[in-house]
């Protein structure tokens, strides 16, 4: 994001930092005013005496030319360190000393950092601080980390062993970190203890980042660099007897140059009792997810379990917010959320440099916070767009916890950056500074730069859990919402009364303290949990705590290292709401041993000892029986690669590599189903046979080598001929450089000679050469032969624009000939199809035939007087527009008529649409060079702006150049000022009014209307879905899939589909199946599902068939 060339001109050896800061005009979405008193109460320092500030003062030595990590803030820990019931607060500063606050009851606090000799090394750079008894003492220690351009001696770590109270009740400290072996002076930015090989103590991770820009390098010279030790790579120390051996590389993690972590959690991921580690690193540095491999090492298996990460990965945490049991994890980035920001901050998409990390082995990486929900098999689907908390500006912490006690874990988040570093303009700005100084710049230059770098205030942002995977904006109705540069955070229940209050370190304003009032408003009940472990472990770092009531899970993991350099309460909270006796809770301890304990009442404080346990118990992984296994997996070549955007680059999503040509159907005559398979461009559809044992086997497909340079973009089997064996109809699209009229994109029909041999109908199609999107067979004269309906996806190079569909009708002899005009004259003006099918909607004995596609509505068509006339508002009160991709036509609800699955786009998207607020996309050729100009706008807050940058418009309409001279004049133009009214004339608009996969059912007066399915079904794009009974409970069920694999950087690839399974009560009402209980788990982009009584088949990249086995099991 920042200006790397302006770097090199400077000569600085400066750390690419990677946020972007939120501003006030752009500030959280204001929930209407309530009358109830806001749940937090900001406390005055006079109130606390809590005066603490994080000063950071620019001057020619120290400002963010100098260290770019400037302004990432200092950390809070929370403990209590004289042991008298009240948890005390310890703030780190960057370049003052630091400060301790011993809490003396109802919330007041003394400073006493000076008297306990544990105020830090005076001068820079402190960054993280976290609590621990590292001795086992039951007194808790500090550990403070250091950083920045310094010396080493200057940025040696240092450790605060607590001695014990002084006659006042003060704890004296005394700086042991030498002692310990933890002295460690690479730069770092937090720490967190744990014990990872499950001996009983305690060992080390702490959190390094490189202080030096490295500049963009090539794949063999990142792999070298990610081989050799660095100061600057994070380190693993093992604790042996009290003394701690550095072992980082010897444990397989990464201590090289390329290290720029912001946050660490620790969680035990994939469940089996040993904890693992997940590292946020910033820049196009990958984050790393280690898990361990109980036998002291770690394996990074990032791309295995989650679909992407975090662009520039700041702050973290870990935890079950859905309260399934199973730990979901949180990052942070820089993405803002409203317009303004975004059009300040944000550069073009750069595809080179995305396949370029790609290409050194790095994860794939957007610019947005993600939050990754647990899938119950130790994989993660990526949601936090439709959760609503992807877009929060610079944001540093993050912490899941349960605010309100209403049973569900809230998230909080900081934000802020001194000065607005990735500004536009600004960025330009130092670029002609450098330029008309020649490259010969002074520190004060520097300094001057700096001063006019944009600089503003944010709030911080708390969010609400639905209970539903969602979260609301609580920020104003909540009171969070003051101004400030805010990084690390803790929360601590600090006057006891059972809620959870917010602790804050700020820059150049004092810290923040709120009051948590929800035992004030009595709005839930509450646990608080103490867990006392073994004298190595005095905490039971590690614990897992697990609170059962009715049908109701809830999970804390005991790790108080979490959000952005800094330690929480080792008490755990749970908030209860109504419920005022839990039925049981266990705490599975380190090492596997358990505590249970049954009927404890709520609003107490619960104090629980290790010694108090159990035998060990042994983990296995549920063996109940799922719905479906996976039997077989077909094979075929993959087709080229091809960027749609490089020809096209405000296209919304890619057409190339979207293909669905799967026919599953008896080609061979012997009574058994075959599948064809086809493929992408650059390579050929392949025939497989059914075996008598029902395996497949590769039969002579030499056949479809002649066209392998077409994409199969869809295929069905038909008897066109009447010689009573199955053809093949296979069609041909994408975009890739293709043009209409190329033979390249003709269909082709495949003749059967009964065996399975086939041979290409040349003459038997009408010449026309288009992208086709979907091909139906349909007696569309109803003459008693199957005719042929053939969608075009789109006119290549003009998106929005189409060229509509045909009706090809059969002569009876498997001959072709074009009849739309006579037939159907509107459908060449239909628009970018992607799907149809048949049904008889009204019930008259002839069938209507149904449409769907990209950027258009639902349309309806039937044929009356000889002619396909358009009927869509006989059968719905509007048209319903969306990015629509898939279609199903059955009867889930019982009623003896069809109902209509649309797979859509979902709305786990930065592109947001409804009713009251569409989506539009402005299309013309705007500057008159042969190519249409296509521009999406959306609302955010309240207006509806262009979702492409200023770059990316200029780049498309140059005349606009000289419009929008600068980012700011561009930074809040709306969709309809973005060209004049004259301009506009001549142009066309598409409102898109749903996002939503959509299930539409008959109302009372025999229209169709939307009815919610489950929120899953809104994960990813759908381009796959099946009606079939899953369970064996006599009821149709749903089989969902989608994805698409690469997009938009801005947007990124939507990947959270792997797969979804919705279960139907038989009156159209659906729930949700876990991976556990369905069996389904795919990867990629799912294009086709087709089922039969036993076989479930699911074609996936143009590549692959996955073939599972149903195994119904009627449940409950």
């Amino acid at each position: 994001m920042i200006n790397r060339n302006f770097i090199a001109v400077l000569g600085l050896s400066l750390l690419l930092f990677s946020c972007s800061e939120p501003d006030n005009s752009n500030q959280s979405e204001n929930p209407s005013i309530s009358n109830t008193p806001p749940l937090f109460h900001l406390l005055a320092p006079e109130q606390t005496g809590i005066t603490f500030s994080n000063r950071i003062e620019e001057t020619l030595n120290l400002n963010v030319l100098m260290y770019e990590y400037l302004y990432n803030g200092g950390g809070v820990a929370v403990g209590d360190l004289n042991q008298d019931g009240l948890e005390d607060i310890y703030f780190s500063a960057n370049v003052s000393g630091n400060m301790l606050y011993l809490n003396q009851g109802d919330l007041k606090f003394t400073e006493t950092a000076q008297a306990s000799g544990a105020t830090g090394r005076s001068g820079p750079w402190k960054t993280g601080v976290v609590f621990v008894d590292i001795n086992g003492d039951n007194k808790l220690d500090i550990y403070q980390c250091y950083s920045g351009n310094l010396p080493t001696e200057k940025r040696t770590n240092e450790l605060f062993v607590n001695q014990g109270n002084d006659e006042n009740g003060v704890p004296i400290f005394k700086e042991m970190a030498e002692e310990y072996g933890i002295a460690s002076n690479a730069p770092s930015t937090s720490a967190s203890f744990f014990d990872f090989d499950l001996d009983g103590d305690l060992d080390l991770f702490i959190l390094n980042h490189n202080t030096k820009s490295i500049q963009n390098q090539d794949v063999n010279l990142t792999k070298v660099l990610l081989k050799e030790k660095h100061e600057a790579g994070s380190q693993l120390f093992e604790n042996r007897d009290g003394k701690f051996i550095e072992i980082t590389q010897k444990a397989g993690i990464s201590s090289s140059s390329l290290s720029y972590g912001l946050g660490v959690a620790v969680s035990d991921i994939n469940q089996d009792g040993w904890p693992d580690i997940y590292i946020g690193n910033d820049y196009s540095m990958p984050d790393y997810l280690y898990i361990n491999q109980k036998n002291g090492t770690f394996k990074d298996e990032i791309q295995s379990r989650l679909g992407h990460t975090s662009h520039f990965s700041m702050g973290n945490d870990i935890a079950d917010f859905n309260n399934d049991g199973l730990p979901d994890i949180f990052t942070l980035d820089m993405l803002p959320e409203g317009n303004e920001r975004q059009k300040l901050l944000l550069a073009p998409d750069n595809f080179e440099l995305f396949e370029l990390n790609v290409n050194k082995g790095f994860h794939h990486q957007y610019m947005r916070n993600m939050l990754h929900v647990n899938s119950g098999d130790g994989t993660y689907q990526e949601i936090g767009q439709l959760s609503g908390v992807s877009n929060t500006d610079w944001s540093w912490s993050s912490l899941f916890a349960d605010f309100d006690n209403d049973g569900w874990k809230d998230l909080f988040i900081t934000n802020g950056y001194l000065r607005d570093y990735n500004n536009q303009d600004f960025l330009k700005y130092m670029d002609n500074y450098v330029r008309t100084s020649g490259g010969q710049l002074k520190r004060e230059d520097l300094l001057n730069m700096v001063k006019n770098m944009p600089s503003s205030n944010l709030t911080n942002y708390i969010f609400q859990n639905t209970g539903e995977l969602t979260f609301e904006n609580k920020t104003n109705d909540w009171g969070i919402n003051q101004t400030a540069n805010s990084s690390g955070a803790a929360y601590s229940d600090l006057d006891n009364d059972g809620d959870l209050d917010l602790i804050v370190n700020n820059i150049n304003s004092p810290a923040f303290i709120y009051e948590n009032q929800t035992s004030q408003l009595n709005s839930g009940n509450y646990l608080n949990v103490k867990l006392i472990g073994s004298a190595s472990n005095s905490s039971a770092f590690g614990a897992k705590v697990e609170i059962f009531a009715g049908n109701t899970v809830q999970v804390l993991e005991q790790n108080p290292y979490r959000g952005y350099q800094s330690s929480v309460s080792t008490t755990l909270h749970f908030g209860l709401g109504e419920i005022s006796e839990i039925d049981s809770i266990q705490v599975s301890w380190p090492g596997g041993k358990t505590t249970k304990e049954y009927a404890i009442a709520a609003n107490q404080s619960l104090e629980l000892s290790e010694g108090t346990t159990g035998s060990p118990t042994n983990k296995k992984l549920s063996s109940s029986k799922v719905f479906l296994t996976e039997k077989a997996k077909l094979s075929n070549e993959k087709g080229r690669d091809f960027n749609d955007y490089k020809r096209q680059p405000l296209l919304i999503n890619p057409v190339s590599g979207n293909g669905k040509a799967l026919v599953y159907a008896d080609f061979t005559g012997d009574g058994r189903e075959d599948i064809f398979v086809g493929a992408g461009s650059n390579a050929s559809g392949t025939l497989y046979s059914q075996t008598s044992s029902g395996s497949f086997v590769k039969m002579n497909s030499s056949i479809f080598a002649a066209n392998a340079a077409s994409e199969d973009t869809d295929a069905i089997a038909f008897d066109a001929n009447g010689d009573g064996s199955l053809d093949l109809y296979v069609a041909s699209g994408g975009v890739y450089d293709f043009n209409v009229g190329d033979e390249v994109l003709r269909d082709r029909l495949y003749l059967n000679d009964g065996k399975g041999n086939f041979s290409i109908s040349s003459q038997s199609l009408p010449s026309e050469a288009f992208p086709t999107g979907t091909v139906q067979v349909v007696d569309l004269n109803l003459d008693g032969t199957p005719d042929l309906f053939v969608g075009a996806r789109i006119n290549p190079g003009q998106f929005p624009t189409s060229l509509g569909a045909r009706i090809w009708i059969n002569d009876g002899n498997g001959n072709f000939s074009d009849q739309t005009k006579q037939l159907a004259p509107t459908f060449v003006n239909l628009g970018m199809l992607t799907d149809a099918g048949i049904a008889d909607l009204d019930q008259n004995g002839k069938p209507e035939l149904i449409v769907l596609g990209e950027a258009m509505p639902i349309q309806i068509f039937s044929f009356r007087d000889n002619q396909w006339i358009e009927t869509t508002l006989e059968f719905f009160e509007k048209h319903e527009f969306g990015f629509w991709n898939d279609l199903t036509l059955a009867d889930w609800d019982g009623d003896g008529k069809v109902e209509i699955l649309a797979g859509n786009l979902g709305t786990n998207s930065q592109i947001k649409a409804s009713s009251s607020e569409p989506a539009e996309i402005l299309y013309k050729d705007f500057d008159g060079n042969g190519s249409t100009d296509a521009f999406l706008g959306y609302y955010i807050q309240g207006e509806r702006y262009p979702a492409a940058s200023r770059d990316e418009i200029l780049g498309q309409v140059l005349f606009l150049k000289k419009r929008y001279l600068d980012f700011k004049s561009f930074s809040n133009v709306k969709m309809s000022e973005l060209f004049t009214p004259g301009e506009r004339q001549g142009s066309g608009s598409i409102y898109i009014n749903r996002l939503e996969t959509s299930y539409f059912v008959r109302n009372e007066t025999g229209k169709f209307e939307v009815k919610e399915l489950p929120i899953q079904a809104q994960y990813s794009p759908v381009f796959a879905s099946e009606a079939v009974d899953v369970n064996g409970d006599g009821n149709l069920d749903i089989i969902l899939g989608g994805n698409i694999g690469y997009g938009k950087l801005y947007f990124g690839k939507y990947d959270a589909s792997q797969g979804t399974v919705l279960l139907g009560n038989g009156k159209g009402d659906f729930t949700n199946a876990s991976k556990s209980k369905s069996g389904l788990n795919l990867s990629g982009n799912i294009r086709k599902i087709i089922a039969d009584k036993s076989l479930l088949l699911i074609y996936l990249d143009e590549s692959t068939v996955s073939i599972y086995s149903l195994h119904p099991s009627k449940t409950d």
